[in-house]
């Protein structure tokens, strides 16, 4: 392998300008959701917005060190990676810092760091640095009971955190799985299990239970009523009534803030000054802002602090309320235009490790944006992930840089196995 000594000239500039908007974006959106008139200067480092500033300038050193690095380095030391982000998940469960009942974080000073965000970016690295292999296939059993491991093996310590959002963004990388030849009846059984969870909440188990028997005679009478169809039928109910029996066992294990959380969100309970409170406030935020916003620094629900979170996994309220329909607009805009340029630029890659790398990274931030988003405009519960580049935080920013830019440097380098 021989890496072009001008990969510099090759480096997407689209994706950069994209960055380096959401990025100085976010900062002024922090600045405004918690501006305070006694510390003015955006350039104060008392504030979260002083010290969004130091680091947004940890992240571009981070991202010019990755430019000027080796992209084979990211390769050879993929499993090393993963090793340590392994490591690091199990350390905080020992001696990590509790924080709103979740031990998620170092404490090193007056800095935190969530070893969660780096395990997102060493799973990615090392499911393409897996799957690129030389033997390695997805229509092997063993293949895909590996690529599972990697996968779901971290969000095992981060569920014991527990920290639930951030668990759940590593069932992004199905999709990476899919476009690598997963064949599609497994996408199919996961919407399935989804629906049967949601089902589980709603009803009684028993009459679930009937849903589902109904749900299974459709299958044989559609289907040839051969012994084999009706078996695998039968089973096939008796795998999904078990599955729900155990989603309903891992619902009562949760949190009661969570409980609470998916009930509001699914109508069965309405508590607009309790959980519900958050998502409230903040589609009122949102909707007071109309169609251009009322201004930057000018809104009223932001700056009375009727939003909780609201530099951090609430920031798009912001957006909506100072900058109204049309700048979230834009902004859902960018995030679009940044995924699809990924994916893009991926299936050009010459080698298989970059094309999945790439693929990877447009999934983690595509589940970021579409729960974040969802959450904050109560579609989706509130399970706590922040807004890529956009919310408050030195751990995110970061992790984010370092899985953009990475990809960023295998696409310009040009390499080819």
């Amino acid at each position: 392998m021989r890496e072009d000594k001008g990969f510099l000239k090759n480096v997407d500039g689209w994706l950069i300008f994209i960055y380096l908007v959401l990025v100085i974006a976010g900062w002024l959106n922090i600045y405004a959701a918690v501006y305070d008139e006694n510390h003015s200067s955006i350039f104060n480092l008392s504030q979260r917005y002083g010290k969004q500033m130091l680091f947004m300038v940890a992240g571009f050193v981070i991202a010019i060190l990755i430019l000027l690095i080796d992209m084979r380095f990211f390769m050879n030391t993929a499993y090393l990676f993963y090793g340590l982000s392994i490591v690091l998940l199990i350390a905080v469960l020992i001696v990590g810092t509790r924080v709103s009942g979740q031990q998620a974080w170092f404490q090193i000073g007056g800095f935190s760091f969530q070893p969660a965000e780096i395990a997102k970016f060493a799973t990615c690295l090392t499911l393409a640095k897996y799957l690129s292999s030389s033997g390695v296939s997805l229509k092997n059993t063993s293949t895909k009971f590996i690529s599972l491991i990697i996968i779901f093996l971290p969000t095992v310590f981060i569920l014991m955190q527990p920290d639930m959002g951030s668990a759940l963004v590593f069932t992004a990388f199905i999709l990476v799985l899919y476009r690598e030849g997963l064949p599609v009846w497994y996408v199919w059984v996961g919407f399935a299990a989804v629906v049967i969870f949601i089902l589980d909440l709603l009803v009684p188990f028993w009459v679930l239970l009937i849903i589902l028997a109904l749900a299974t005679s459709v299958l044989i009478y559609l289907n040839k009523k051969t012994f084999r169809n009706i078996a695998s039928a039968v089973l096939l109910f008796i795998a999904a009534a078990g599955f729900g029996y155990g989603a309903d066992y891992a619902f009562q294990k949760l949190e009661p803030h969570q409980k609470d959380r998916i009930n509001v969100l699914l109508g069965k309970e309405v508590d607009l000054k309790g959980v519900g409170y958050n998502v409230n406030q903040s589609k009122i935020a949102i909707g007071s802002g109309g169609f251009f916003g009322k201004g930057y620094l000018q809104g009223t629900q932001t700056k009375f602090n009727f939003v909780p979170e609201q530099s951090t996994d609430f920031i798009f309220c912001t957006v909506g309320e100072e900058w109204g329909f049309v700048g979230s607009t834009i902004v859902l805009a960018l995030f679009l235009i940044l995924i699809l340029r990924i994916v893009f630029l991926a299936e050009r890659q010459r080698n298989a490790f970059a094309r999945i790398y790439g693929y990877g990274v447009a999934a983690i931030l595509f589940f970021h944006v579409l729960v974040n988003i969802g959450m904050v405009i109560g579609l989706l519960p509130v399970i706590g992930i922040p807004l890529p580049f956009f919310s408050y935080g030195g751990s995110s920013l970061w992790a984010f840089t370092l899985l953009l830019f990475v990809f960023i440097k295998q696409d310009a380098s040009r390499i080819a196995f």
